[in-house]
């Protein structure tokens, strides 16, 4: 029996539920191609935490969409990326396209697992998602037309989730990104400050961005309710790579997909059509 071409057989997307993953699996299914779609509560079952859940998910799949939860900064992502990576091997997958942290060095390490592993790879190392603002903790915030955060004057170059999905397609189905790292921006240096006032003209009404300190940041995040593990991300996100390290635009967009990155206008004009932020309107 002839082995089958790599085009038929399927794509693990982990996270497919998230962010990135879900329109990563979408597009996939458009091409045409077989996607194995994993999470915690999917039909195809994946945790971090539970290896025994990761042989079915990468047995017989050709290549697998590598997302970490919470993050890669956490101190379990290596020893996790490493066995994950081992028994990708182990089982014959081709390639391996993960998601990293632009200015994360913990990251970073486990994109050093990954290009040692011995399998194809491709980095996707990605910037602030544009997304956070309307599929976040951040989105009932933005929608009462009030978002405080411990973020003043910092530059970030804000990417929008749709482009990381394309260049994510774009590294498992084609040929010729193996050994790539590509690091995706949007390609405007904005404040937080900035990308407030594009979302509220967007939406037509006023949304105020307000600077508060790290400590009634944390607070507030813990009297919502938010998972210890959550709140202890967005504290590292916002007090360490957020310190002006990636106040710089790059072009792995552009490198990827042969095009420039879309702009945060254009995500918040897109988000607000779909009635991202619409007020809640009481039963």
């Amino acid at each position: 029996m002839s082995k089958p071409t790599t085009d038929l057989l399927p794509i693990l997307v982990i996270a497919a539920n998230g962010k990135t993953g879900r329109r990563v699996a979408d597009r996939l299914e458009a091409l045409g191609r077989d996607v194995r779609r994993a999470s915690r509560s999917g039909a195809t079952t994946f945790d971090w935490n539970d290896r025994s859940t990761w042989r079915a998910a990468l047995a017989g799949v050709d290549a697998a969409y590598v997302v970490y939860s919470p993050d890669l900064a956490v101190p379990e992502a290596p020893a996790a990326i490493e066995a994950f990576a081992e028994l990708s091997r182990e089982l014959g997958v081709r390639r391996l396209v993960l998601l990293s942290g632009r200015g994360e060095e913990e990251a970073q390490r486990c994109e050093r697992i990954v290009q040692t592993s011995g399998v194809e790879w491709t980095v996707v190392r990605a910037s602030w998602f544009a997304q956070n603002f309307d599929e976040g903790a951040f989105t009932e915030l933005v929608a009462a037309g009030e978002l405080a955060l411990p973020a003043d004057d910092v530059l970030e170059p804000f990417v929008d989730v749709d482009d990381i999905a394309d260049v994510v397609v774009a590294a498992l189905t084609e040929e010729r990104h193996h050994g790539e790292v590509y690091e995706v921006t949007g390609p405007r240096l904005m404040t937080f400050a900035d990308a407030v006032a594009d979302i509220s003209n967007a939406i037509g009404r006023d949304v105020r961005y307000v600077t508060i300190p790290r400590e009634a940041f944390v607070n507030g995040l813990q009297q919502a309710g938010l998972p210890n593990a959550q709140v202890e991300l967005l504290d590292y996100l916002f007090t360490t790579v957020l310190d002006g390290r990636n106040a710089s635009l790059a072009d792995g967009v552009q490198r990827a997909l042969g095009r420039a990155p879309r702009d945060v206008r254009d995500y918040a004009r897109d988000a607000a059509a779909r009635g991202a932020w619409a007020p809640r309107v009481n039963a």
